[in-house]
Parts: structure tokens; C-alpha cells; sequence
């Protein structure tokens, strides 16, 4: 790791995808009380007890299947050593790294009972009562906030999410925040792997989706193509569909399928959040700031995350100057 002359320490590919020494193990027989809590493509997680600590974890193992596979391999390690070296207020504490007695890879973090912002977003849209109560706008904007806020931080440390989506985003039973799975994030010395220069158009890209990192709906059109030149700006448009579905609780695009998803966000312009439902009383300087995030040319969005937080933190003082 290196520190950079403003002061933040830079996280390298060869920090984070470096193999774990054959010989290398934890005393896993503190675990124990192993309790599923969710089951991915890619990975487990369940909650267990931390006998050494005395404290319940969350215990991140990838599958049997997927333990010789070197890529899922890489990313499942970088996942957890990003995720450990950002130590942001709004990052969950990565606590260890290890092998399972069978030799599969697994980490543990803190564990953080709650929700997350997708869940409490289709509650609104179901008029729950208990959530239009608590999640009013304010409290929405500011749990994006802090998520934002873990982004600029990453985006200081040369990280990229990549994959910045309400169920990333987790709301904890005492208010807490945190952004979440770093497995497709994008740092210092790291090639486009989704980019297949063999590609001659957009016709032949779009039939590899299972390449590209991401979910389609939050995806920024440079990310869709591949293209070289994809930075921190595709957070910014991701983090634009965020708080397009916060303003008006639906997303921008969302085609028949994937390729019409694709093909949407790259040629069609979104309607404004208070077009999308105007049921909804969404504030005009947010709908602006929203709609900049979600420029097709990365060159017209706000040019960094930090510029967004300002542009709606200056929106919340002018609120509460005129209230």
C-alpha cells in the first residue's frame, strides 16, 4: 500500500489478489453455532458464534465448487482485503481471513442485524404505513449519504464499487449504515476484465453479460459497453439510479429483459423522477442533481462522488433556511 500525496493510502491489485500461503491457518475450532442466513451464486453466508470473542460473526465462504477456480478465487480474496483496508465508518470491519478445515477460503466481519435500502424502499411502494412514517425523505437522504460517503472514501483509495445498489446498502436496527460486497470492485492495477478487445460492437458485448461486473438496472452505460475508460464515475451514475428510485421509488430503465435493459440505458433518455410518479412530492433541486448523475457521457455527471454529497448537502441547508 502506498500513501499518495493527499494523504490517502492507494489499495494495489497485488495487494489484494495475492494467494493466502499454503501452510496459512486460524484456529477455525472457535467457530461454531453455524446458522445460514443467506445463500448466493458465488458464496455462503451464515452468522456463528466467536467463542474466542464471545460474539456472534458473519462467516462468508465460497462454494466447494468454486474453491479451485482461480478468478472467484481472486475476487472472493480482494472482496475481503478491500473491504478490510478502507476501515470507513460506513465499510462492516473485516476481522479475518482463512481456510476451513476442508481448505475452502472463507472471512468473517462484523455482524449487523437490520435491513437493507431495497427492502424498506418496497415497503413505501407498498404504502406501509410504519415505513412512510420512518423512512421520510430526510432519513432516505441520509442513509444515501452515507453511502455515498463510503464511496468517496474508496474512490480516495483508488477503489471503484462497481456495484452500488439499494441491497448493498444496509440499514442497522440502531441506525447504522454500511455499504457492502466489494466482489466486483475495480482498483489500482486492475485491466478491464469484462473488456474483450475481440469485440467488434455493442451486438457482440451484450451477449457476454455474465462478464461484465454489476447489476443491469444500476449499471452505467461505459460499464454496459466495456469500455477502457470506466472510472469513478460509473459509481456516480449508479449512485444517480439510487436516488432516482429514493425520489420516485422506481428505477429509470427496466426493459423485458436484460439486452432491453441494456439497450435502454445506453439510448433512451429517463423521465424525470416526478413524471415517473407524480404522486410523489419530489423537490426540483434533487430531481436536477438526479438527472446529472445519470448522463450518458460520464463527462457531464457531477465529476466525483464528494461533488455530489455537496450538491444535495447544499440542497438540505437551503431547506433549512427557508423552513
Amino acid at each position: 500500500m502506498a500513501t499518495r500525496k493527499d494523504g490517502y493510502s492507494s489499495i494495489f491489485l497485488s495487494i489484494t489478489d495475492a494467494n493466502l500461503p499454503p501452510d496459512f491457518i486460524n484456529d477455525y475450532s472457535k467457530y461454531s453455532d453455524f446458522k445460514l442466513l443467506t445463500k448466493g451464486g458465488k458464496a455462503t453466508l451464515h452468522t456463528c458464534v466467536d467463542a474466542g470473542l464471545g460474539r456472534v460473526v458473519i462467516h462468508k465462504s465460497i462454494h466447494p465448487h468454486l474453491a479451485d477456480n482461480v478468478r472467484e478465487r481472486r475476487r472472493f480474496t480482494r472482496e475481503a482485503r478491500i473491504a478490510a483496508q478502507l476501515q470507513h465508518p460506513n465499510t462492516i470491519p473485516i476481522y479475518e481471513m482463512g481456510r476451513t478445515p476442508s481448505g475452502n477460503l472463507y472471512f468473517t466481519m462484523k455482524y449487523i442485524a437490520g435491513t437493507d435500502l431495497f427492502h424498506q424502499i418496497q415497503k413505501l411502494k407498498s404504502n406501509d404505513a410504519v415505513a412512510l412514517e420512518e423512512f421520510t425523505l430526510d432519513r432516505m437522504l441520509d442513509i444515501f449519504m452515507q453511502a455515498c460517503q463510503a464511496l468517496a472514501n474508496a474512490h480516495a483509495h483508488g477503489v471503484i464499487h462497481r456495484d452500488l445498489k439499494p441491497e448493498n446498502i444496509l440499514i442497522g436496527q440502531f441506525g447504522e449504515i454500511c455499504l457492502i460486497d466489494w466482489g466486483v470492485a475495480k482498483i489500482w492495477g486492475m485491466p478491464n476484465e469484462e473488456r474483450n478487445p475481440e469485440q467488434k460492437d455493442r451486438g457482440e458485448q451484450l451477449t457476454a453479460t455474465g462478464q461484465r461486473p454489476g447489476t443491469p438496472l444500476y449499471m452505467s452505460p461505459e460499464q454496459i459497453v466495456g469500455s477502457y475508460y470506466v472510472d469513478q464515475r460509473t459509481d456516480v451514475y449508479s449512485a444517480g439510479v439510487v436516488l432516482y428510485e429514493i425520489l420516485c421509488l422506481d428505477v429509470p430503465f427496466m426493459g423485458k429483459n436484460i439486452h432491453g435493459t441494456f439497450d435502454m440505458v445506453i439510448h433512451d433518455q429517463p423521465l424525470l423522477p416526478s413524471q415517473k410518479n407524480p404522486r410523489r412530492k419530489i423537490p426540483s433541486p434533487l430531481e436536477v442533481i438526479c438527472m446529472k448523475a445519470l448522463e450518458k457521457d460520464p463527462a457531464k455527471r457531477q465529476p466525483s462522488i464528494s461533488e455530489l454529497i455537496a450538491q444535495i448537502q447544499e440542497f438540505q441547508q437551503h431547506q433549512k433556511l427557508i423552513s
